[in-house]
């Protein structure tokens, strides 16, 4: 049998102020559900993708998608270790995203413009975070963001490189 005390819920206590936390999982939040929009986005195009450049974005494509199914498990558990919820439904991340959904199958190189636009929110997301991270020395956080930039930020590259003439 349970006590009313085993119900309770354990005091977070790692330094950082329950208010810097909720802030900093809010943004965590928002780029949970950036990433998670991108992963569906990605993983659209790796199916959907035709034309003379097939065999060259779909094995782009899955990379990446992959790549981003790792990250949102790594960002969600940041959000839990910070003491807060991550947002898990469809719902919630149409609410938190600034990704747009892409109505039907666009053609390849749209679909490289419109990832290069994907990646380059999720990086202008993971940014919007670092202020708060850095004035309570939220060290992870600020490390996650670090990596999760340079991943953006070269897809971004890479991507773009491919709509150059």
């Amino acid at each position: 049998m349970q006590t009313s005390d085993a119900k309770k819920t354990m005091k977070v206590d790692i330094g950082i102020e329950e208010n810097a936390r909720k802030e900093i999982a809010a943004g965590l939040s928002r780029l949970l559900a950036d990433t998670y929009t991108l992963y569906l986005k990605t993983h659209n195009f790796h199916w959907n993708v035709t034309g003379p450049m097939f065999q060259t974005l779909h094995l782009m494509f899955e990379t990446q998608y992959t790549e981003l199914a790792l990250a949102v498990d790594l960002i969600a558990e940041r959000i839990r270790a910070l003491g807060f919820p991550a947002p898990a439904t469809y719902i919630e991340f149409s609410q938190l995203t600034s990704i747009q959904e892409t109505p039907g199958v666009p053609k390849a190189q749209e679909m490289i413009r419109l990832l290069v636009e994907g990646q380059e929110a999720v990086a202008r997301t993971a940014r919007s975070i670092f202020p708060v991270a850095d004035q309570v020395n939220d060290e992870p956080t600020a490390d996650l963001l670090t990596q999760r930039l340079q991943v953006h930020e070269k897809t971004a590259w890479m991507l773009r490189s491919l709509l150059e003439e």
